[in-house]
């Protein structure tokens, strides 16, 4: 399983990485892996923040549907649109091209509050 060192994660097995007041937000390796083959990605395509530890939309897998969290406030920058006729990308590409969502961070000091690397290690022990 791959857990890459830059990266903040939240218990709900969100990621997001941060390029100065920017971030951008997908599931980890460990989740894709545990819902199986993803079939559908639901992210309203007219939503304009996110509220930290609310859903911003849902992930379709063979096995189940699950919310996606929000890891931090944000006002939506983008939207993966490639993943409508790919979601398997989230599989495939979990903390590359398989980004669910790009936003500006409201609050950097939300931040402390996710893991780091080795905590997430720990709550899914690895």
């Amino acid at each position: 399983m791959n857990f890459p060192e830059e990266l903040k994660y939240t218990e709900d097995h969100e990621w997001i990485k941060v390029d100065g007041t920017t971030g951008f937000i997908g599931l980890t390796d460990h989740a894709q892996g545990e819902l199986g083959d993803v079939v559908f990605i639901d992210i309203e395509e007219d939503i304009e923040e996110i509220e930290l530890g609310e859903s911003f939309g849902t992930i379709e897998a063979v096995k189940t549907v699950a919310d996606i969290l929000a890891p931090v406030n944000g006002k939506v920058l983008e939207i993966n649109t490639a993943l409508n006729d790919n979601p398997e990308t989230v599989n495939n590409d979990p903390y590359g091209e398989g980004w669910l969502i790009k936003i500006e961070i409201t609050d950097p000091s939300e931040l402390d509050k996710l893991m780091d690397v080795n905590a997430y290690k720990v709550l899914i022990g690895q």
